[in-house]
């Protein structure tokens, strides 16, 4: 196994600094970069070890603290089992900060980290990849469709509103997109019903994009988080074949 760095680091976008964590194999090299989109719970352990499991696969991650605008990492007071179910007011604190986030924010904020990994000494010459979580699916195909000379590859892991009926849905950037798109929906997902997978499949396959959109039977939303109620073994060890392909068929 590869031996691992991982730091904290700052990094400075049009409406502040965002907290960030990057990790990186330890051998002083140069290597393609991921940019981690966390989900509604925040940059936390689970996303650090999950951005570590990456590095140790040769890549450097980096992952942001999307809501910096409302304070540094740990954002919420959250356990170290997260069971929204009998914690619902861990909701009633998340669910403002995210609707904050708003698309034209998220992207401004994207172009400032894969500007700041364009300019790392840890991360080699060229696009980077993209994966997200719950809400950073979202973010994860947003930031594909806003920056296709970035992004060579970008997966999405039980994302929800992925393709509503509002005019900033994410699935209208399709057009944009030239990266190798994979998403990996919850069977059992309420935020991303039948008729939206069923209609950002029909956007990327209209508009060309080298994709595959599966289904996980038996996977509730936020099945890769293991410090959640949510997790699921089989689904989250089907993410990482998943995702640790598509990455190798890009780099």
């Amino acid at each position: 196994m590869t031996a691992v760095q991982g730091t904290a680091v700052d990094i400075p976008t049009e409406d502040g600094t965002a907290d960030a964590y990057l990790a990186h194999p330890a051998d002083g090299a140069a290597h393609p970069a991921v940019l981690l989109f966390m989900d509604a719970f925040g940059l936390r352990p689970q996303l650090r070890s999950m951005a570590d499991r990456l590095a140790a696969e040769g890549y450097t991650v980096l992952v942001p603290n999307v809501f910096y605008r409302h304070g540094r990492a740990p954002l919420f007071d959250l356990p170290e089992f997260i069971d929204p179910g009998s914690r619902p007011e861990i909701f009633e604190r998340i669910v403002p900060v995210m609707q904050d986030l708003t698309n034209e924010r998220a992207m401004r904020d994207a172009g400032a980290y894969l500007h700041w990994l364009a300019e790392s000494p840890a991360v080699a010459d060229g696009p980077v990849a993209l994966t997200g979580y719950c809400m950073g699916a979202r973010l994860s195909l947003l930031t594909a469709g806003t920056y296709p000379e970035r992004v060579a590859a970008a997966a999405g892991f039980h994302g929800g509103r992925l393709a509503t009926d509002t005019p900033d849905s994410p699935h209208l950037v399709a057009g944009k997109v030239t990266a190798e798109l994979y998403f990996g929906h919850a069977d059992q997902d309420h935020s991303l019903p039948e008729e939206q997978i069923e209609r950002l499949e029909k956007a990327l396959t209209a508009a060309g994009v080298r994709h595959r959109c599966e289904v996980y039977t038996g996977a509730p939303h936020g099945f890769t988080q293991a410090d959640t109620a949510a997790y699921h073994q089989e689904g989250d060890e089907r993410h990482w074949s998943a995702l640790l392909d598509l990455l190798k068929r890009t780099f």
